[in-house]
């Protein structure tokens, strides 16, 4: 068959065939999931996009090897307070890596993890990348954005080379939270801002909200709550 033909004939399978959907009570692994129309839902889960900003700058004006040192400390530092936040990594993607969080605190935890990476960004990869190269103009910095909501997962590709794709209102709204430019290193939704426990929302002493609320210009001005803060590791 042409492949122009065999493309053809699976799009029209893929866009005929009924969907078969079950709940699910852990984040799911590709091989839990068929790559025909099969999909499990989460009634709700809390998705985090932690992104490296200015990769495209430092790329363009930075040797490979330093910008490779950058990536590689960023993501290892996100990914590393995202397992130990109960967060489960489910890609990486270039300079930025995703994470889900499910049970009964996860919103909490996925906004108390982004204080943490915030914290490792200031404290832990800037004095270590100043220690190393004293005369760079180079800043680290990220953006993390939070949201939450019920999700499906779906296996997607094609066979010996797929993977998950999230479709639900928190993946997509948790990636655009981090094209944000602003002074805030993290972002919540509404939903999400509502669903922290107390112990992520007020900090310092004497307490005080660690969140401030924006309007989300960039989609339908909808309300948006951004911090600086850190969590210390």
């Amino acid at each position: 068959m042409a492949l122009k033909d065999d493309l053809a004939a699976q799009v029209k399978t893929m866009f005929a065939d009924q969907w078969t959907t079950r709940d699910g009570r852990v984040v799911p692994e590709p091989s839990d999931l068929k790559l025909s129309n099969d999909a499990i839902m989460l009634s709700r889960a809390t998705v985090l996009y932690a992104d490296l900003s200015g990769s495209t700058r430092m790329v363009d004006s930075k040797k490979w090897w330093f910008a490779a040192e950058v990536y590689k400390a960023f993501l290892h530092c996100a990914a590393t307070v995202m397992k130990a936040e109960g967060g489960i990594i489910t890609s990486y993607d270039g300079d930025r890596v995703m994470g889900v969080f499910i049970g009964d605190l996860q919103t909490t935890s996925a906004a108390r993890c982004g204080l943490k990476i915030n914290y490792a960004v200031e404290k832990i990869i800037n004095p270590a990348l100043k220690a190393r190269y004293s005369k760079t103009d180079m800043v680290v910095r990220q953006v993390v954005g939070i949201d939450t909501s019920p999700i499906h997962a779906a296996r997607t590709g094609v066979r010996g080379d797929n993977d998950i794709v999230w479709v639900g209102r928190a993946a997509n709204h948790a990636a655009k939270l981090t094209e944000i430019n602003g002074e805030a290193r993290t972002w919540l939704t509404k939903a999400a801002y509502d669903k922290l426990d107390a112990s992520a929302r007020m900090g310092g002493n004497p307490e005080t909200n660690m969140w401030k609320r924006y309007r989300w210009d960039q989609h339908d001005d909808s309300d948006i709550y951004g911090s600086t803060w850190r969590w210390a590791i």
